[in-house]
């Protein structure tokens, strides 16, 4: 079948999608259309009338409403969801920060709890895609499996201690270094493929000064070795910059360089802190950037993705924990790179949306695969309320999407062909107990923080 081409006689697909405003990169809005799904592909997408009396084993009546891709989050640390709504008025990362709940406090099913909840918050708003990576990287697996999201996984792999970390030592431990390589490995071991092939699994160095080059070389050669995707922080704080100066007299794109990590299987959270030649470099390597716009502002900072994206690198769209929603993300993109550029109009709608979709699919290797309502592609979709009165009035569908639209607009999220949000709700675990859990979790941990030296 191809789009706009109505289904054969009498051949049932497993979901039809009637009756929605179709808001996929490059395209106008088509409305009053209908997407039919077959097993974890898109099988056709065409005029409702073409497809009307198309046999199908469910169907979901979008009654005019938007209908997008999922929405592909290539930076997230679901974990650190136990600091929301306090770190932000303390410090710029919660490693960097004294007297918050530290990464290397949680036990296994701690990081499960809590990266139960980011993923519910992410899936509920509209992500069907995400990279998350933290230390204790085997439970966030599991709860990425259970969840039905789409998930590249990796681990925390870091040789400084981050005891000391946040109160402004950095002291190198080479034991940590090996512990948190060999759990990364671990995870890749186990989880790679897992999941009907939705579970993939990444290399996570954390960042240029908190991995030696020695390490780092490691990890570039880990991912040589078989091809693997690579991600990382980069120039993410002025801390960072200078740190990295100091010990070795060098910028940190230019030790990732070095070590064989700057390319096209990279991508790079952040990317605040460059000068013109660093924006140059990375945009010459193919390495990805991970932007993410709403935790820069939070600490006062705007990434230069638009001298980025002019000199060519690729852009994705991220949330890094501090919210899920990657509606907020779009929009931010936009605002701060307008303030930076001291009010020119320099991104548009559809440009972030272009980020948030078929970007993301390009940097996890998915190009051609996911991020587009087209035949052949991947079945993550998205339906959002068609009552929703700040989604309306529909005329150019990619601004509204973009400009007015918001988490909890998203009722339906498909992922790999299965329904996993029905009515605002995932349909993989108990929301309820999901959240009392880390709740819990994240008590003890506050607990634990006010009572520490």
């Amino acid at each position: 079948m191809t789009d706009g081409a109505p289904h054969p006689s009498g051949s049932a697909v497993d979901l039809l999608i009637d009756d929605v405003a179709l808001v996929s990169p490059g395209e106008p809005v088509r409305r009053g259309w209908s997407v039919a799904i077959t097993g974890r592909e898109i099988v056709a997408v065409a005029p409702r009338d073409s497809v009307a009396d198309t046999p199908a084993r469910r169907r979901i009546d979008g009654r005019g409403g938007l209908c997008a891709p999922g929405l592909i989050n290539t930076h997230n640390h679901t974990p650190i969801m136990s600091v929301r709504g306090m770190v932000e008025d303390l410090g710029f990362a919660p490693a960097y920060t004294p007297g918050v709940p530290q990464g290397h406090w949680l036990g296994d099913e701690e990081t499960f709890a809590l990266a139960r909840l980011g993923l519910a918050e992410l899936l509920c708003q509209g992500c069907t895609t995400v990279v998350d990576f933290y230390n204790r990287p085997d439970p966030l697996a599991r709860a990425m499996a259970e969840s039905g999201l789409r998930g590249f996984v990796g681990g925390r792999i870091m040789d400084v201690d981050t005891a000391a970390l946040a109160n402004g030592r950095f002291e190198t431990r080479p034991d940590l270094g090996e512990a948190t390589l060999a759990d990364n490995l671990d995870v890749i071991a186990r989880w790679d493929g897992r999941a009907d092939g939705r579970l993939r699994c990444v290399l996570g160095p954390h960042a240029v000064d908190t991995c030696s080059p020695e390490l780092m070389r490691r990890v570039a050669d880990l991912a040589n070795s078989d091809g693997r995707i690579v991600h990382t922080h980069l120039a993410q704080s002025k801390i960072e910059v200078e740190r990295v100066q100091t010990r070795y007299g060098k910028r940190s794109s230019d030790i990732l360089d070095e070590v064989g990590l700057l390319n096209d299987r990279l991508i790079a959270a952040h990317c605040i802190h460059l000068d013109a030649d660093e924006i140059k470099r990375i945009a010459e390597s193919g390495t990805f950037v991970a932007h993410a716009p709403t935790g820069n502002a939070t600490g006062g900072e705007i990434a230069p993705i638009v001298d980025l994206m002019e000199a060519g690198a690729r852009i994705t769209l991220c949330t890094d924990s501090k919210s899920g929603d990657m509606f907020e993300t779009m929009r931010a993109a936009i605002k701060v790179a307008r303030i930076r550029a001291e009010g020119r109009f320099v991104l548009n709608a559809a440009t972030v949306l272009e980020w948030a979709t078929v970007g993301g699919a390009a940097a996890l290797g998915m190009d051609g695969r996911l991020g587009r309502i087209a035949p052949g592609y991947l079945a993550d979709l998205i339906v959002l309320d068609p009552d929703a009165p700040n989604l309306r009035p529909i005329v150019d569908g990619v601004g509204i999407l973009v400009h007015s639209g918001s988490g909890p607009n998203v009722r339906t999220s498909i992922c790999d062909g299965h329904i996993v949000v029905e009515n605002g709700r995932p349909t993989t675990f108990d929301l309820e107990t999901v959240i009392a859990e880390a709740q819990g979790v994240a008590d003890a941990l506050w607990e634990r923080a006010r009572a520490a030296p």
